[in-house]
């Protein structure tokens, strides 16, 4: 386990110690109740155990505390499922990890995205594409597949097309300007963005990079209805407890208020691909 998810898993611990303490309760005495042995809860308080989902609702009903338990079950998920190192995820090439974020295109209906650097896969060029997969196979070291790779995330963009999902997408002005690539690869990407501009299902908003912020901006993340995926060098995090996720709602709802959209959005872009000659 990563040194990330086992912090998480003590920190579920500690919340269900505080809640045992809370209701007066002994960790012998909370082990009678649920007829444990003692060593059982102080492993779980301490994040050398996992505990179950039927540990949870044991927990919070002896303790008097019922409301806590969607959230602590989902903070118990995703302590096992947040963080995928990407040397295991990628061992065998990208086309595997392209082709799950389809699966999971499948079955969203809302996307929030936050892009600040680099512009979102679902919008990108095969060309684009292309280039920052290279990046990928470079530096993870891993098996090149990049036509495969490529393939699989211009299948992605059908779900811009088809059904009744939204898409809500921010990206940084640094986004526009990030050289991925070379100067032909960024004119056909500003294009790109020129042309989906005016899809019915996407808001496409970017940041200005002298605008005003209300928060601070962060690493890339994006919102698949409920669920939040971020992504770092090292590993990609999901996201599942609900008070996390409404700090990511809240987050997006912040960064939109330094975006601009419509024909000023258009003015920028416009600019970016003059600047790539």
């Amino acid at each position: 386990m990563s040194n990330q998810a086992q912090q998480a898993r003590e920190a579920l611990g500690a919340r269900l110690r505080d809640l045992r303490k809370d209701a007066g309760l002994t960790g012998r005495a909370l082990a009678n109740l649920t007829h444990w042995q003692l060593s059982k809860v102080s492993r779980i308080e301490h994040g050398r155990r996992n505990a179950s989902e039927d540990d949870i609702r044991a927990w919070c009903l002896h303790c008097g505390v019922e409301d806590q338990i969607p959230d602590l079950i989902a903070t118990a998920r995703n302590v096992e499922a947040m963080w995928l190192d990407w040397r295991r995820t990628l061992r065998t090439g990208t086309r595997v990890r392209q082709q799950q974020s389809i699966n999971l295109y499948e079955k969203t209906h809302l996307f929030r995205v936050y892009a600040p650097s680099v512009v979102w896969g679902a919008l990108q060029t095969a060309e684009y594409a292309a280039a920052m997969l290279r990046q990928v196979i470079d530096f993870y070291e891993i098996p090149d597949d990049v036509d495969a790779g490529v393939a699989a995330r211009m299948e992605r963009q059908q779900y811009l097309y088809k059904g009744d999902r939204r898409f809500n997408v921010l990206l940084g002005e640094q986004a526009l300007l990030t050289n991925v690539g070379d100067s032909e690869v960024m004119r056909g990407q500003m294009d790109r963005l020129l042309a989906v501009q005016t899809l019915p299902r996407l808001s496409l908003g970017i940041i200005p990079a002298s605008a005003q912020m209300d928060i601070w901006p962060q690493n890339s993340f994006v919102m698949f209805d409920d669920r939040v995926m971020v992504e770092t060098y090292s590993a990609e995090i999901t996201i599942n407890q609900p008070r996390e996720i409404a700090l990511y709602t809240k987050a997006f709802s912040w960064l939109r208020r330094s975006a601009v959209y419509g024909q000023t959005a258009r003015d920028l872009i416009d600019a970016a691909l003059i600047s790539w000659g």
